[in-house]
């Protein structure tokens, strides 16, 4: 894949624009949890179809928010239930770039593996070829796919940044961006050695990729400023951007304006605070700080 058959005014947003990616892809069973902290508890659904339903009227209020644009927010991460339904009668992709300036993201792991060596790798993803197919035909400019680092075990790490890159061929070839998000557990006994230790692995990977072939890369707030300031620099590298990870969005924020050329990508620390109970004007005033916030720290 070679820049000239993505989407070049997409991709030159998502290199040079000032801005950050909102993650708006919790699925399964991260649901439960984010309409809870909107202020839907468990018993207000019958169903998954009910949950699913006001999960997307959540993210629908989120989105049409005249506080959520494209002047802020680079991309938004999707996952496949949101790319699959409608926004103000147009599908959820095509809203976001047509209408929002938003570029549309969509999260294609399958969840998480039981912890060995120290990492959680994805899933198998035997469906995923039709995935990335059914995501081109909607409009989806890149993917987003989540491992997870507990300890500094260089074997684990090497698995997982591996498989990361493993999938993320199979993703280039289908003609999108993958966003490569190997997770520093924030919690992790050994976080700033495991970030060491991911870093070289992440650039062992990228240096061996061929030279039309663009990634992203999704990671934790590390312990030493700079870090990725290498992982930033690479050619192969679209943007390097920042998961919130637990941290409140006060500290995510601190952490991430002392990360030069790094951008949020954050979920929890975007949304925590918004609820289904305020206001319209209550609503937009809060996303709209939350909002500018997060692209000050990323742009500083």
């Amino acid at each position: 894949m070679t820049t000239r058959d993505l989407n070049e005014e997409q991709l030159q947003k998502m290199k040079t624009h000032p801005g950050f990616i909102a993650a708006l892809d919790q699925s399964g069973g991260s649901t439960p949890h984010a309409l809870a902290l909107y202020g839907i508890k468990d018993h207000s659904w019958a169903d998954d179809d009910e949950m699913f339903d006001l999960v997307h009227q959540m993210r629908t209020r989120i989105i049409t928010s005249p506080s959520f644009t494209g002047e802020r927010i680079l991309a938004a991460i999707l996952f496949e239930n949101t790319m699959d339904r409608d926004i103000k009668g147009q599908p959820t992709a095509d809203y976001l770039w047509h209408v929002k300036r938003v570029v549309p993201f969509l999260k294609v792991d399958q969840g998480l593996e039981a912890e060995k060596e120290g990492v959680q790798l994805m899933r198998p993803m035997p469906a995923l070829a039709a995935l990335l197919a059914k995501a081109r035909a909607k409009g989806i400019f890149g993917t987003k796919m989540r491992s997870v680092i507990k300890h500094a075990n260089a074997a684990g790490i090497q698995d997982i940044v591996r498989q990361q890159f493993d999938v993320a061929a199979q993703i280039s070839a289908a003609g999108l961006v993958p966003i490569i998000e190997p997770e520093v557990d924030i919690h992790c006994p050994d976080k700033a050695k495991a970030e060491e230790v991911l870093t070289a692995a992440l650039l062992e990977q990228l240096n061996a990729l061929p030279g039309e072939q663009l990634v992203m890369l999704k990671l934790t707030l590390p312990e030493h400023d700079d870090c990725y300031a290498a992982c930033v620099r690479h050619p192969n590298v679209v943007r390097v951007v920042a998961l919130s990870g637990g941290y409140t969005r006060e500290e995510a924020n601190n952490r991430l304006r002392r990360n030069h050329g790094i951008v949020a990508s954050f979920s929890r620390a975007l949304v925590e605070g918004l609820t289904a109970q305020q206001s319209e004007a209550e609503f937009n005033a809060l996303l709209d700080a939350f909002a500018q916030s997060i692209f000050e720290a990323s742009n500083t």
